[in-house]
């Protein structure tokens, strides 16, 4: 006789209902346990998120279970992607995505951690002992949706069976599978890495993809004999950052020869004649149309982007990993791919729900139940729209359960009914909670 599978531990509502859509990954009800675990410290505002303190915050007696899971569990981390990359499709629906593709590094000791070595980390803009990765991000809405990542391997940290691909090697079949998962890709965004890839830029047309793309002062332009480059006057513009005030900045069209499909752009904080290397930044584009000056507001997107994945990494522990191996490290990159997800649709409702805007059904998922009324009457509760708003009041929504979870010995200790009735009683009114839609199911 088969003994019927438990029903796992419940934490809060909404992450439970979220995690739900991964249930068939795992054979173990105790590993999806700890799935639901992670996803829960990893939201929290624990400023480090290390197993040990997740494991604390969530109530469990210690943090083997979560070692065990990401080290030694049988689980499939490329089964777990396929289903976060269906919810993202079957959530923005026929919507555009504008792409980014990026690399992240982060420092870390030592040569014991699979591929860290001696290289260059962009975010750091110097070479570092650390560890990379090439990233992909969707925008829809304002809202970004993390897709991809595959982990640079340097050549001197390859193991057993391993093959070397260069940095936009990684970026073309990430590009590629994309397609293939049916994106509609509106725009690609890069930095000068791989605009000055010819591989990368080929696979671009090739898919009769446009693109932004950033590339070198020093560009190489073949050009008719006798033709000769020009430039067009500058043009003001006000660029709009996430994280500063705007700024006045000028942008002019750089033409070799005669114009192409292909054109190149100059942007810098000054309008003199020839600005310094410091104040200056040169793109390429294919866009289809002259855009002008959209060319650079829409190429600006890639530094939010950049700015928004590394305040993610920070708020959501991207590097906080304790883990050796790559396998280990793969799992853990892909669950907080999966609890970046979970932010940004819940950022896409509470936006909506703030610009009190209708949807079309064939854009969104249906049963949408905005009861956020009350909720949002907490004086710590964010009326703004963006991922990081969100991510501040699903905070305030499991403090509850978290703080019960770290009060809970205490109530061992000294019995007082009546407070852990209480507490209860509020965890019950964080259930009642609904933004996201839960209605749909998952592919088999």
């Amino acid at each position: 006789m088969v003994t019927p599978r438990r029903q796992p531990v419940s934490t809060v509502a909404f992450i439970d209902n979220y995690c739900q859509h991964y249930y068939s990954v795992f054979e173990d009800v105790r590993h999806f346990e700890a799935f639901k675990f992670l996803h829960l410290g990893i939201v929290s505002e624990i400023p480090r998120k290390t197993l040990p303190l997740i494991a604390k915050t969530v109530g469990l007696k210690d943090s083997q279970t979560l070692h065990h899971f990401l080290r030694d569990a049988l689980w499939d981390v490329k089964k777990l992607r396929e289903i976060r990359l269906w919810l993202i499709k079957r959530f923005i629906g026929e919507r555009e995505i504008i792409l980014c593709i990026d690399e992240t590094g982060d420092k870390k000791k030592g040569k014991s951690t699979d591929y860290v070595t001696s290289q260059y980390i962009g975010n750091l803009g110097k070479t570092e002992n650390g560890i990379v990765s090439v990233n992909a991000y969707g925008v829809v809405d304002g809202i970004t949706y993390p897709l991809m990542f595959q982990i640079f391997k340097p050549r001197n940290r390859l193991r057993e069976g391993d093959k070397y691909k260069s940095k936009p090697q990684i970026a073309i079949e990430i590009i590629q599978e994309l397609k293939e998962w049916g994106f509609k890709i509106k725009l690609v965004l890069a930095d000068s890495l791989y605009g000055e890839s010819g591989d990368v830029i080929r696979c671009l047309e090739k898919l009769e993809l446009e693109f932004i793309v950033a590339i070198r002062s020093n560009h190489g332009v073949l050009m008719p004999p006798g033709s000769r480059k020009r430039y067009n006057r500058w043009k003001a513009y006000e660029q709009k950052l996430s994280h500063r005030q705007t700024e006045t900045r000028y942008l002019r069209e750089i033409i070799f020869g005669k114009r192409r499909r292909t054109r190149y752009y100059q942007i810098s904080k000054m309008n003199t004649p020839d600005p310094t290397g410091d104040e200056s930044w040169y793109i390429m584009t294919n866009l289809s149309t002259d855009l002008s000056l959209n060319v650079a507001q829409l190429y600006s997107l890639r530094n939010w982007i950049e700015y928004g994945f590394k305040q993610v990494k920070n708020e959501l522990g991207w590097a906080d990993f304790r883990l050796t191996d790559y396998e280990s490290i793969e799992r853990w990159w892909e669950i907080i791919f999966s609890a970046y997800l979970f932010v940004s649709i819940q950022a896409t409702y509470f936006q909506l729900h703030v610009q009190n805007q209708s949807t079309s059904s064939s854009e969104l998922p249906s049963s949408i139940d905005f009861n956020s009324s009350q909720y949002s009457q907490h004086p710590n509760w964010e009326s703004g729209t963006t991922w990081k708003s969100a991510l501040n009041n699903l905070r305030l929504l499991i403090q509850p359960y978290i703080f019960y979870c770290l009060i809970q010995p205490w109530l061992t200790v000294f019995n007082i009914p009546g407070m852990k009735r209480c507490f209860l009683k509020l965890i019950n009114f964080m259930n009642d909670f609904r933004a996201s839609p839960v209605s749909f199911s998952v592919a088999s």
